[in-house]
């Protein structure tokens, strides 16, 4: 399983998940504070990193900042229910995932294994491929085949889904994607941005947006399994 740093000034909610997670075979690093999760971050090259972002020292927006300085680790944030413009900000600044309090261990395990599974290998970009799932795309020659079958794509639409799968199982606000796919000017692409997402699983077969998913009020992202 997996090596799991937890940073959350709650202690009745660190020992519930330390039993939890520990019964699921992860190894469980606990912090109570910002900088005490920087510094076991450091010293103990955790694999996923399970965050509060109310701490009584550093903001934890802030922490997710810093880790993103020298650290890609999956970082899946806590959240209070209906703090969208922290939630955003939080993904905005580095986080993988967010889930909100109170939340489900069976849930947040299930988190975890996707946050190591996009962590691996696969899905890098290798020789100009990439690879999530039954998804290839050809960044060289932009080419995209999905279940072994080639998909005809647009320029912009090809671009849309790359994106999504360079960070295949991460939650993309819309800020990100438009800056990324669009440019810093993207003005009114803003609002087109739900079209070719429409078009994107159209062409998927994927009505239902099972595998290029929703968050309401956020963004998207593309499903890593």
């Amino acid at each position: 399983m997996a090596r799991v740093l937890v940073v959350d000034d709650d202690r009745a909610l660190l020992r519930a998940l330390q039993v939890g997670l520990s019964a699921r075979r992860h190894e469980v690093l606990l912090a109570v504070t910002g900088e005490e999760g920087l510094s076991k971050m450091a010293l103990a090259d955790p694999e996923v990193v399970i965050l509060d972002l109310g701490l009584p020292d550093i903001d934890g927006v802030e922490v997710c900042r810093r880790i993103r300085q020298w650290s890609e680790v999956p970082i899946i944030v806590l959240s209070a229910i209906g703090l969208e413009d922290r939630k955003v900000t939080a993904l905005d600044s580095g986080a993988n995932d967010y889930v909100t309090k109170p939340f489900g261990m069976a849930e947040l395990e299930a988190r975890i294994r996707a946050a190591v599974r996009t962590h691996s290998p696969e899905g890098a970009s290798t020789d100009g491929h990439l690879v999530v799932g039954t998804l290839e795309l050809d960044l060289v020659h932009h080419d995209a085949r999905f279940d072994g079958h080639p998909i005809d794509l647009t320029a912009k639409e090809f671009d849309l889904l790359a994106y999504l799968a360079r960070h295949a199982g991460k939650v993309c606000t819309r800020q990100m994607i438009l800056g990324a796919v669009w440019g810093g000017e993207y003005g009114s692409e803003a609002e087109s941005l739900r079209v070719y997402v429409s078009r994107l699983r159209r062409k998927l077969g994927d009505s239902e947006g099972r595998l290029l998913r929703t968050a309401p009020g956020i963004g998207y992202s593309l499903a890593a399994d």
